[in-house]
């Protein structure tokens, strides 16, 4: 009997010392603002300059080269669609299409339809769409949303929501303007020339950038790597951001940990059965899925000027490459097939747009470094993921999402979670898939954020 209670009290030590591990808050780390580029002037350029997309036309004619000089493709095997990567035979369309339909001049003009700056911000030249509301009705509000796209996407992503965003709604008292900048790296945005740029410091960058607009306080939307910049920055800035909405909600603290292995056993523990399958059995199926889909980002993460190099100089490569993850991430049962169900929710011409922004600049190998620069010690060190998010925070889980988190781990990172929705449709590319949807679930996040804000606002100065 002895040994049994020694054994009990040593047990729940044990369990306590866990437990205060696990609710142990690290210290909120301070990033100062850096220059990114390696010659820095005597006086920086804090101009804020009008931009139009104007790719010259030796660009286009030796794109059109590159396309047509194509070598013959290695056939795809009997009856494979795209679970062996992009379909060849479907890509061999593609590039004729490419080739032969897309217009560029034409689509420069579309994507010229916003207006467009440029400005310097912590030594890096930084692209963005800024598109204010017009009509505003007396007593709306105007307030600023930050837009945050991910790879392999690009602004090019919003332009369906962009309108859905700065239109007044009737029954609603504000309306967005929104700030949409290309990620530092990314299409007309200047990639850093020191190592070291990784998420929690394009944070800083981001943070930087709207205070050069002006703007000391604002909302922030983000997906993929918006959804982690945006989350750093409503760790690191609580003061600053004034809410916080993603449509990639994730939780990587130790209770969240703990309890993906205690839902293991008992899944509903963590989420609710109609979502069971979305999250578990921790089986065969699932851990390859995980490896079927995550190879880019080993290789981005290791290696991203190899992989670099070679989608840099081949047009075809880089649509195979960037296509096959609209496919796979859009609705995972597309990949059996032939043309990857693409054209099911897209339009080639609009696939293509987001292909030219990285062709034109040549950006691609600066926007996968994103990847090196993220996934290492000195960002591990940081530990953010264990920082509670205090700002207030909604989520929108898009049921065929490559992760699907449960409300309940989400609240483990984001301890201000003022809304949380599963949506019926779509996946990975939200804002370029059901522009309806997030926009709709944009609005009602916000309209709860400000509401709930009001009410405290009452309470402490009544």
């Amino acid at each position: 009997m002895a040994v049994l209670r020694y054994l009990t009290l040593l047990v729940a030590v044990v369990a306590v010392l866990v437990w205060l591990k696990l609710n142990q808050t690290p210290a909120v780390p301070r990033l100062d603002s850096t220059w990114w580029v390696t010659r820095r002037p005597e006086k920086a350029d804090g101009s804020i300059r009008p931009f139009t997309i104007n790719i010259s036309d030796s660009v286009i004619r030796d794109l059109h080269e590159r396309l047509k000089s194509t070598p013959k493709l290695t056939p795809p095997l009997e009856g494979i669609g795209f679970e062996y990567g992009f379909n060849s035979k479907y890509l061999e369309e593609v590039l004729e299409f490419w080739r032969t339909k897309y217009d560029w001049r034409e689509r420069e003009k579309f994507l010229n339809k916003f207006p467009q700056y440029k400005t310097t911000v912590d030594g890096l030249v930084l692209h963005f769409l800024r598109v204010k509301p017009a009509n505003v009705p007396k007593g709306v509000d105007i307030v600023p949303l930050l837009l945050l796209h991910g790879w392999p996407g690009s602004v090019r992503e919003f332009y369906s929501v962009i309108p859905l965003l700065t239109t007044p709604r009737e029954g609603q008292d504000f309306v967005f303007e929104v700030v949409a900048p290309s990620l530092p790296g990314y299409g007309f945005s200047q990639g850093a020339q020191k190592p070291g740029l990784g998420a929690a410091q394009v944070a800083v960058v981001m943070k930087d950038f709207m205070q050069r607009l002006g703007f000391t306080k604002f909302y922030v939307q983000g997906g993929d790597w918006g959804s982690v910049i945006g989350t750093h920055m409503a760790t690191l800035y609580p003061e600053r951001v004034l809410g916080y909405h993603s449509n990639m909600c994730f939780s990587q603290t130790a209770t969240s940990t703990l309890k993906r292995i205690l839902g293991s056993f008992w899944p509903t523990l963590i989420v609710e059965e109609q979502y069971v399958d979305k999250v578990y059995p921790l089986s065969e199926k699932m851990f390859a899925h995980l490896l079927e889909e995550s190879g880019y980002m080993h290789i981005q993460s290791s290696k991203p000027d190899t992989i670099g190099i070679a989608l840099q100089t081949s047009p075809a490569a880089l649509a195979a490459y960037i296509l096959e993850k609209f496919s796979t991430w859009t609705n995972p049962s597309w990949k059996s097939l032939p043309d990857g169900g693409l054209t099911r929710k897209y339009t080639l011409t609009d696939l293509l747009d987001n292909i030219m922004i990285y062709w034109v600049t040549g950006s691609i190998t600066t926007s996968v470094r994103l990847y090196s620069e993220s996934f290492n010690k000195a960002q591990y060190a940081l530990n953010l993921e264990s920082i509670p998010n205090v700002t207030p925070t909604a989520c929108a889980q898009f049921v065929n999402e490559i992760i699907f988190t449960p409300e309940s781990l989400v609240r483990d990172k984001h301890v201000n979670l003022v809304r949380y929705t599963v949506l019926p449709r779509g996946g990975h590319f939200a804002a370029f898939e059901e522009p309806q949807l997030l926009a709709d679930d944009v609005w009602e996040s916000i309209r709860a954020i400000r509401q709930r804000q009001r009410e405290r606002q009452r309470l402490t100065h009544p």
